[in-house]
């Protein structure tokens, strides 16, 4: 048939799972960039063209769903009916200036029937392939050792198993798309999650971490060791670090997308207060009381 398929995702630079807002905004921005009467440069026309069919398609929730059930190999598995090219002038093309693609997929003799009793389909001649979403459970350790997992789907008819490659920079909410390969021959998206860890919190590509100091080692500074994913490391705390102040630690946090990149560690001080002390200590306190410049922020009557 000699017409190339159209990633009309790739054309807007959005994501497969890019909702209509993200669709919408990102159409007037390019748009706007490429509109023949700003921009002059060579190819900037056919861009503005290509721009507004993927717009023409992923705005309309009826056209993407039918546009999402193909893939780069679609006309192996699409038949347009016989003759089509001799039908192609009478073809519905939403106001001109579309591509072959668009218009063997969504052209008036497309939305149609065809057949000696009118009552078929052209797409009827091929099962319906659709996506499938699923969700895996990660540890903070798998997020950072990355490497392979196996996970198990199932649609309640058929069951697979497959080894999901864990890319560097996955967070929580992360979406690793491996296509064609759902239950039913469409794309898999797997929705990563997080479990909860007992000694970090967790955003994005960065932690938190508590960490207990005396209030001497606050007062007057200290090097305080911090346990961090890959390992302890020391850290100055200065002096007069205040109680829930954060210091950072760049870079011990959880990696990024690009290479030799991570996020950082962020430790949050917890200031310890003794509860019980001895005669000797209490002598040493009041004492400090007395000699102190420090004034409270509340005078207590």
């Amino acid at each position: 048939m000699g017409v190339s398929y159209k990633d009309y995702y790739k054309i807007l630079g959005v994501e497969r799972s890019a909702d209509a807002e993200q669709i919408r905004k990102t159409y007037r921005k390019l748009a706007k960039k490429y509109h023949p009467d700003v921009n002059k440069e060579a190819g900037a026309e056919q861009r503005y063209k290509d721009i507004n069919e993927a717009y023409e398609v992923l705005k309309d929730p009826d056209k993407r769903q039918k546009y999402d059930t193909l893939g780069e190999n679609w006309e192996q598995e699409f038949s347009p009916p016989h003759g089509w090219q001799d039908m192609r002038g009478g073809a519905k093309d939403f106001g001109g200036g579309f591509s072959d693609f668009f218009k063997i997929i969504f052209g008036s003799f497309n939305m149609g029937k065809f057949g000696g009793n009118g009552d078929e389909s052209i797409f009827a001649s091929r099962p319906r392939a659709r996506d499938q979403e699923v969700n895996m459970r990660l540890s903070l350790e798998d997020i950072i050792a990355g490497g392979t997992k196996t996970i198990n789907i199932s649609d309640g008819q058929t069951a697979k198993t497959l080894n999901v490659n864990l890319p560097r920079g996955i967070t929580d909410g992360s979406r690793i798309k491996l296509s064609g390969k759902s239950t039913a021959g469409g794309d898999l998206y797997i929705i990563i999650h997080i479990l909860p860890n007992s000694k970090y919190e967790i955003s994005g590509n960065d932690l938190v971490e508590k960490l207990t100091v005396a209030p001497w080692e606050a007062v007057i500074g200290s090097n305080i060791s911090v346990e961090t994913p890959t390992g302890d490391v020391k850290m100055k705390l200065p002096a007069g670090t205040q109680n829930g102040q954060k210091l950072r630690l760049k870079g011990k946090g959880l990696p990024k997308r690009a290479e030799g990149e991570s996020g950082d560690l962020y430790v949050k001080i917890e200031i310890a207060v003794p509860q019980k002390l001895s005669d000797k200590e209490k002598e040493l306190w009041e004492e400090l009381a007395k000699i102190s410049s420090f004034e409270p922020r509340v005078q207590i009557k």
